[in-house]
Parts: structure tokens; sequence; C-alpha cells
């Protein structure tokens, strides 16, 4: 999933199909300046990480946001920032002792 949206296209790609909802490739492909098949292939790295729905309808092809790829992504970043939360929280207890132990220092100095 996360190897599809290191490519600067792709995310692009997600990005503005979270502000818009939902786009037929012609307007997707309207945005970049790479050809229509270059754009299907980004399409389908995306459909394959399930970050991405296609629905045809006729003749258009219309991609959405796939909400349970979207979800696994969230659940993983979730994850890792309880991780760094809880570092960052014990890193900031440890300062604060040691700027107390140095607080206490100088005053016994003095």
């Amino acid at each position: 999933m996360f190897t599809a949206l290191a490519d600067p296209t792709r995310l692009r790609i997600v990005e503005m199909l979270a502000a818009s909802g939902q786009l037929p490739v012609s307007d997707i492909s309207k945005k970049f300046d790479i050809s229509a098949p270059a754009i299907s292939q980004h399409l389908k790295v995306l459909r394959e990480a399930k970050l991405v729905e296609v629905e045809i309808k006729a003749q258009q092809r219309i991609y959405t946001l796939n909400p349970s790829g979207m979800s696994e992504a969230e659940r993983w970043i979730g994850k890792i920032r309880k991780m760094w939360e809880s570092r960052l929280d014990r890193l900031d207890q440890f300062l604060l002792e040691e700027v107390k132990k140095s607080t206490k220092g100088q005053r016994k100095k003095q």
C-alpha cells in the first residue's frame, strides 16, 4: 500500500479522489502531463493495493477511494503514532527529571 503511495503521481491521484469523491479516468488524465496508458497503469497499481475502486458505467471507468484500504492505512498510521507518542512521553519525562536534578545541584552550590 505504501509502495503504491510512494509515487508522486499515484499520491496525487489519491488526493484528487479524496477531494472530489469520484472521478472518471478522463478527468484524472487531464490533470497530468503523461499519457493515458501511463495513468491507467498508475490506477492499476492503486487498485491492486486496494486503495481505489473502479465502477464501469457505459464507456466510462469511474474511480473512488476504497474505504477499507484507506482504513487499513489509517490503522497502521495510528499504531505508529501511538508508539512514537509513548517514546516521546518517556523522553519528556526523562528530560524533566534531568532538569530537576540539574536545578537541585545548582541550589546546593549556592
